[in-house]
Protein backbone atom coordinates (compact mmCIF):
# COMPACT_ATOMS: atom_id res chain seq x y z
CA UNK A 1 0.00 0.00 0.00
CA UNK A 2 1.20 3.60 -0.94
CA UNK A 3 1.51 5.00 2.29
CA UNK A 4 0.74 8.51 0.38
CA UNK A 5 -3.05 7.14 -0.56
CA UNK A 6 -5.81 8.98 0.96
CA UNK A 7 -7.22 6.48 3.19
CA UNK A 8 -10.82 6.82 2.88
CA UNK A 9 -13.36 4.22 5.64
CA UNK A 10 -17.04 4.36 4.70
CA UNK A 11 -19.18 2.79 6.10
CA UNK A 12 -22.58 1.54 4.80
CA UNK A 13 -20.84 1.18 1.53
CA UNK A 14 -22.04 -1.62 -0.43
CA UNK A 15 -25.07 0.17 -1.89
CA UNK A 16 -26.79 3.93 -2.50
CA UNK A 17 -24.67 6.75 -1.62
CA UNK A 18 -21.89 4.90 -0.09
CA UNK A 19 -21.29 2.65 -2.96
CA UNK A 20 -21.52 5.71 -5.70
CA UNK A 21 -18.85 7.49 -3.20
CA UNK A 22 -16.64 4.44 -2.91
CA UNK A 23 -16.76 3.84 -7.02
CA UNK A 24 -15.91 7.78 -7.82
CA UNK A 25 -13.45 8.09 -4.75
CA UNK A 26 -11.68 4.74 -6.65
CA UNK A 27 -11.48 6.06 -9.71
CA UNK A 28 -8.79 8.40 -8.37
CA UNK A 29 -5.14 7.18 -7.60
CA UNK A 30 -4.71 8.64 -4.74
CA UNK A 31 -7.29 6.91 -3.05
CA UNK A 32 -7.27 3.94 -1.22
CA UNK A 33 -11.45 3.64 -0.23
CA UNK A 34 -12.37 0.95 2.35
CA UNK A 35 -16.08 -0.24 1.60
CA UNK A 36 -17.37 -0.60 5.17
CA UNK A 37 -20.65 -2.90 5.27
CA UNK A 38 -22.60 -5.17 7.50
CA UNK A 39 -23.51 -8.31 5.22
CA UNK A 40 -19.98 -9.78 3.83
CA UNK A 41 -21.57 -11.03 0.79
CA UNK A 42 -22.81 -7.89 -0.04
CA UNK A 43 -19.73 -5.83 1.23
CA UNK A 44 -16.88 -8.13 -0.91
CA UNK A 45 -19.49 -8.03 -4.28
CA UNK A 46 -19.38 -4.07 -4.10
CA UNK A 47 -15.43 -4.22 -4.20
CA UNK A 48 -15.45 -6.77 -7.05
CA UNK A 49 -18.05 -4.47 -9.32
CA UNK A 50 -15.60 -1.47 -8.47
CA UNK A 51 -12.37 -3.64 -9.42
CA UNK A 52 -14.41 -4.39 -12.17
CA UNK A 53 -14.01 -1.04 -13.44
CA UNK A 54 -10.28 -1.16 -13.40
CA UNK A 55 -10.08 1.68 -11.35
CA UNK A 56 -6.78 3.89 -11.04
CA UNK A 57 -7.33 3.86 -7.05
CA UNK A 58 -7.26 0.74 -4.90
CA UNK A 59 -10.08 -0.73 -2.58
CA UNK A 60 -10.83 -3.01 0.11
CA UNK A 61 -13.41 -4.42 2.19
CA UNK A 62 -13.67 -4.54 5.98
CA UNK A 63 -17.06 -5.71 7.73
CA UNK A 64 -18.54 -3.64 10.06
CA UNK A 65 -22.14 -3.42 11.87
CA UNK A 66 -22.68 -0.32 13.11
CA UNK A 67 -25.35 -1.80 15.86
CA UNK A 68 -22.50 -4.10 17.66
CA UNK A 69 -19.56 -2.55 19.28
CA UNK A 70 -17.38 -6.05 18.73
CA UNK A 71 -17.84 -5.76 14.95
CA UNK A 72 -17.01 -1.84 15.13
CA UNK A 73 -14.32 -2.84 17.57
CA UNK A 74 -13.02 -5.68 15.09
CA UNK A 75 -13.17 -3.05 11.87
CA UNK A 76 -10.78 -0.64 13.60
CA UNK A 77 -8.21 -3.04 14.69
CA UNK A 78 -8.74 -4.31 11.18
CA UNK A 79 -7.83 -0.94 9.67
CA UNK A 80 -5.20 0.01 12.24
CA UNK A 81 -3.45 -3.38 11.12
CA UNK A 82 -3.43 -2.53 7.50
CA UNK A 83 -3.09 1.00 7.36
CA UNK A 84 -2.31 2.30 10.90
CA UNK A 85 -5.09 5.40 10.20
CA UNK A 86 -7.96 6.30 8.58
CA UNK A 87 -7.86 9.94 6.54
CA UNK A 88 -11.57 10.46 5.83
CA UNK A 89 -14.52 8.92 8.11
CA UNK A 90 -17.72 8.98 6.18
CA UNK A 91 -20.34 7.63 8.58
CA UNK A 92 -22.99 6.57 5.78
CA UNK A 93 -25.13 3.21 7.33
CA UNK A 94 -28.48 4.32 7.76
CA UNK A 95 -31.97 3.08 7.66
CA UNK A 96 -35.54 4.03 7.71
CA UNK A 97 -37.65 1.77 10.36
CA UNK A 98 -40.77 0.19 9.24
CA UNK A 99 -41.46 -0.98 13.13
CA UNK A 100 -45.21 -0.47 13.72
CA UNK A 101 -44.56 1.40 16.84
CA UNK A 102 -43.14 5.15 17.04
CA UNK A 103 -40.99 3.87 19.86
CA UNK A 104 -40.01 0.70 17.72
CA UNK A 105 -38.82 3.36 15.10
CA UNK A 106 -36.77 5.86 17.28
CA UNK A 107 -35.38 2.43 18.69
CA UNK A 108 -34.08 0.86 15.38
CA UNK A 109 -33.06 4.36 13.99
CA UNK A 110 -31.66 5.81 16.86
CA UNK A 111 -29.38 2.82 17.08
CA UNK A 112 -28.32 2.75 13.25
CA UNK A 113 -28.28 6.35 12.05
CA UNK A 114 -27.33 8.15 15.63
CA UNK A 115 -25.57 5.69 18.34
CA UNK A 116 -23.60 3.44 15.53
CA UNK A 117 -22.26 6.94 14.05
CA UNK A 118 -21.66 8.07 17.59
CA UNK A 119 -19.68 5.06 18.68
CA UNK A 120 -17.71 4.34 15.04
CA UNK A 121 -16.84 7.61 15.30
CA UNK A 122 -15.39 6.92 19.03
CA UNK A 123 -13.71 4.32 17.98
CA UNK A 124 -12.25 5.47 14.83
CA UNK A 125 -10.77 8.70 16.57
CA UNK A 126 -7.37 7.48 17.04
CA UNK A 127 -7.13 6.43 13.83
CA UNK A 128 -8.05 9.51 12.69
CA UNK A 129 -5.93 11.38 15.34
CA UNK A 130 -3.00 9.53 13.20
CA UNK A 131 -3.59 11.10 10.43
CA UNK A 132 -2.12 14.71 9.29
CA UNK A 133 -5.32 15.45 6.83
CA UNK A 134 -8.31 13.74 9.32
CA UNK A 135 -11.55 14.51 7.64
CA UNK A 136 -14.84 13.11 9.42
CA UNK A 137 -18.23 13.25 7.12
CA UNK A 138 -21.59 12.47 8.93
CA UNK A 139 -24.40 11.83 6.27
CA UNK A 140 -27.23 13.54 7.76
CA UNK A 141 -30.24 15.37 6.19
CA UNK A 142 -32.35 18.26 5.22
CA UNK A 143 -34.99 16.29 7.39
CA UNK A 144 -32.70 16.52 10.53
CA UNK A 145 -32.54 20.34 10.24
CA UNK A 146 -34.84 22.11 13.30
CA UNK A 147 -34.30 25.57 11.18
CA UNK A 148 -35.98 23.83 8.08
CA UNK A 149 -38.48 22.19 10.13
CA UNK A 150 -40.01 24.52 11.75
CA UNK A 151 -40.40 26.96 8.14
CA UNK A 152 -43.52 26.26 6.48
CA UNK A 153 -41.92 27.31 3.35
CA UNK A 154 -39.99 24.39 3.48
CA UNK A 155 -40.33 20.53 1.65
CA UNK A 156 -39.33 19.14 5.27
CA UNK A 157 -42.48 21.41 7.17
CA UNK A 158 -44.53 18.59 8.62
CA UNK A 159 -42.86 15.80 7.33
CA UNK A 160 -44.25 12.66 8.50
CA UNK A 161 -40.64 10.78 9.11
CA UNK A 162 -40.41 12.09 12.89
CA UNK A 163 -38.08 9.27 14.33
CA UNK A 164 -35.72 9.64 10.88
CA UNK A 165 -36.05 13.19 11.17
CA UNK A 166 -35.12 13.24 14.85
CA UNK A 167 -32.09 10.61 14.28
CA UNK A 168 -30.55 12.90 11.80
CA UNK A 169 -30.91 15.92 14.12
CA UNK A 170 -29.08 14.37 16.57
CA UNK A 171 -26.38 13.21 14.50
CA UNK A 172 -26.01 16.59 13.63
CA UNK A 173 -25.27 17.29 17.51
CA UNK A 174 -22.78 14.83 16.94
CA UNK A 175 -20.67 16.96 14.36
CA UNK A 176 -21.36 19.73 16.50
CA UNK A 177 -19.89 17.75 19.26
CA UNK A 178 -16.70 15.84 17.18
CA UNK A 179 -16.00 19.37 15.65
CA UNK A 180 -15.71 20.58 19.30
CA UNK A 181 -13.72 18.06 20.49
CA UNK A 182 -11.15 17.01 17.81
CA UNK A 183 -10.85 20.18 15.57
CA UNK A 184 -8.22 21.80 17.70
CA UNK A 185 -6.29 18.46 17.04
CA UNK A 186 -6.79 18.95 13.49
CA UNK A 187 -9.93 17.10 12.68
CA UNK A 188 -12.59 18.33 10.28
CA UNK A 189 -15.77 17.59 10.98
CA UNK A 190 -19.12 18.36 8.88
CA UNK A 191 -22.47 17.13 8.61
CA UNK A 192 -23.44 16.57 5.16
CA UNK A 193 -26.75 16.15 3.13
CA UNK A 194 -26.66 14.24 0.38
CA UNK A 195 -29.96 15.52 -1.18
CA UNK A 196 -33.27 13.39 -2.44
CA UNK A 197 -31.50 10.68 -4.68
CA UNK A 198 -31.45 6.74 -5.31
CA UNK A 199 -30.95 4.85 -2.37
CA UNK A 200 -32.59 1.75 -0.95
CA UNK A 201 -33.00 3.47 2.23
CA UNK A 202 -36.57 2.59 2.59
CA UNK A 203 -36.01 -0.89 2.67
CA UNK A 204 -38.44 -1.61 0.38
CA UNK A 205 -36.38 -3.02 -2.68
CA UNK A 206 -36.82 -1.94 -6.13
CA UNK A 207 -40.74 -0.53 -5.63
CA UNK A 208 -38.99 1.95 -3.11
CA UNK A 209 -36.57 2.56 -5.54
CA UNK A 210 -39.08 3.81 -8.20
CA UNK A 211 -40.96 4.87 -6.29
CA UNK A 212 -38.17 7.27 -5.21
CA UNK A 213 -37.49 7.90 -8.74
CA UNK A 214 -41.09 9.05 -9.38
CA UNK A 215 -40.89 11.42 -6.59
CA UNK A 216 -38.49 13.21 -8.39
CA UNK A 217 -35.02 11.35 -6.74
CA UNK A 218 -31.64 12.36 -8.20
CA UNK A 219 -28.41 9.91 -9.33
CA UNK A 220 -26.33 9.44 -5.75
CA UNK A 221 -23.44 9.99 -8.40
CA UNK A 222 -24.62 13.57 -7.40
CA UNK A 223 -23.99 13.01 -3.77
CA UNK A 224 -20.82 11.24 -4.39
CA UNK A 225 -19.94 14.03 -6.00
CA UNK A 226 -20.79 16.27 -3.12
CA UNK A 227 -18.92 14.28 -1.06
CA UNK A 228 -15.88 14.42 -3.24
CA UNK A 229 -15.86 18.23 -3.25
CA UNK A 230 -15.52 17.85 0.73
CA UNK A 231 -12.84 15.60 0.92
CA UNK A 232 -10.46 17.86 -1.63
CA UNK A 233 -10.95 20.52 0.40
CA UNK A 234 -13.36 22.61 -1.69
CA UNK A 235 -15.78 23.31 1.48
CA UNK A 236 -13.34 23.82 4.49
CA UNK A 237 -14.46 27.30 4.85
CA UNK A 238 -17.59 25.56 5.85
CA UNK A 239 -15.93 23.15 8.29
CA UNK A 240 -18.46 22.19 11.63
CA UNK A 241 -21.16 23.13 9.42
CA UNK A 242 -24.12 21.63 7.98
CA UNK A 243 -23.28 21.39 4.23
CA UNK A 244 -25.82 20.67 0.85
CA UNK A 245 -24.53 20.81 -2.22
CA UNK A 246 -25.09 24.51 -3.05
CA UNK A 247 -24.80 25.59 0.32
CA UNK A 248 -25.33 25.45 4.59
CA UNK A 249 -28.62 24.51 6.03
CA UNK A 250 -29.43 25.80 9.49
CA UNK A 251 -28.86 23.52 12.31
Amino acid sequence: MDSNKTIVFITGASGGIGFETASLFATISSYHVIVGARSIEKGEKAVSEIKSQKPQGTISFVQIDVTDDKSINDAAAAVEKDFGRVDVLINNAGIISHAESLRGQLRETFETNTIGAAVVSQTFSPLLLSSQKAKMINISSGLGSITLTLDPKSPYYKAPAPAYMMSKAAMNMLTAYESARLGDQGVKVWSYCPGYVVTNLTGTGEKGVQERIARGAKSPKESADGLLAIVEGKRDADVGMFLHKDGIYGW
